[in-house]
């Protein structure tokens, strides 16, 4: 279990790599005035995918012993923001003619939550962690 911390670590660049990408292609879309297309979709479908998997492999490394208070703030903000990813873009999804406005939205406060929680273990945005 000990490569689960590594992989929690690095894994983290790929969520703020894919939350960033959706918030400019989001905002993009707006501004263009686009439709909600297969495209964006996907877009969403990632960045919530990987925040997912984040939370998953985090789940593994508290359960393989790494514990500190800390981290219950880290996992309240962490699981706050997969809930409003998911429950942002679910909503969009089920509109009769689903938009850019709620995914842009869910996407930047996952985001906003995701560098909250990333901060309140002690932790840099993008400052890599020793292992």
């Amino acid at each position: 279990m000990h490569f689960l911390f590594p992989l929690h670590s690095v894994l983290r660049f790929l969520v703020l790599a894919a939350g960033l990408f959706a918030v400019v292609f989001f905002a993009l879309g707006l501004l263009r005035k686009q439709p909600f297309t297969q495209a964006t979709r996907v877009c969403g479908s990632v960045f919530v995918g990987l925040l997912d998997l984040q939370i998953l492999i985090g789940v593994g490394v508290v359960l393989s012993g790494r514990w500190y208070p800390a981290l219950i703030g880290h996992l309240v903000m962490m699981v706050a923001a997969a809930a409003v990813a998911h429950v942002l873009l679910v909503r969009n999804r089920k509109r009769a003619t689903p938009g850019l406005t709620l995914p842009l939205i869910g996407v930047a406060v996952a985001l906003v939550l995701i560098a909250g929680g990333i901060l309140a273990i002690g932790r840099g945005l993008f400052t890599v962690t020793a292992f």
